[in-house]
Parts: C-alpha cells; sequence; structure tokens
C-alpha cells in the first residue's frame, strides 16, 4: 500500500499537468479555453491519484503511471518541436 501511495504523491501531478498542458495547448482558441481548462487541473489531479490505487501491484502503477507521464510531456515537446503547437500570445 506504501508503494501505491507514493506512485499517488509523486507521480499524479506531473500526469495531471501533462494531461491539461497536452488539452490546453490542443485547443482551438487558446485565449478563451486555457483557463478553463487549467481549472481542471485539480480534478485531474485527484483522479491520478485514485487511479494509483486501480493498480494490482505498486511496481504496476509506477510503471503505468511513470510512463504515462512521461508521453504526455514527450508527446508535449514532439509536436512543438515538430511545430504543430503554438503558444498563443
Amino acid at each position: 500500500m506504501w508503494g501505491k501511495s507514493l506512485a499517488a504523491v509523486l507521480l499524479a501531478p506531473p500526469l495531471g499537468v501533462a494531461l491539461v498542458g497536452l488539452l490546453a495547448l490542443l485547443s482551438g482558441n487558446q485565449q478563451r479555453d486555457t483557463l478553463p481548462i487549467l481549472l481542471m487541473f485539480f480534478p485531474a489531479w485527484v483522479g491520478a491519484m485514485a487511479l494509483a490505487y486501480h493498480f494490482k501491484t505498486a511496481l504496476r502503477a509506477w510503471l503505468w503511471m511513470g510512463g504515462a507521464t512521461l508521453a504526455g510531456f514527450g508527446l508535449i515537446h514532439g509536436l512543438k518541436a515538430a511545430g504543430l503547437l503554438r503558444i498563443a500570445a
């Protein structure tokens, strides 16, 4: 149980940031949609924390949540490097 709790505490915030950041960057009108999407961080964070307890073992929680976090940030950076995402000024 400690392993899942530690995964929830350490991996849920960056996973929530990756999910919400990806949604904010992919929105059609960033100036209008960014704040409402960023307000969804707390529910995404709580959902990610609950997700840690869904897995059968702590190792699976760490691997899946860590992999999802890396994939999310990798996708954001890859899309930005390819020029497919722009940040509205």
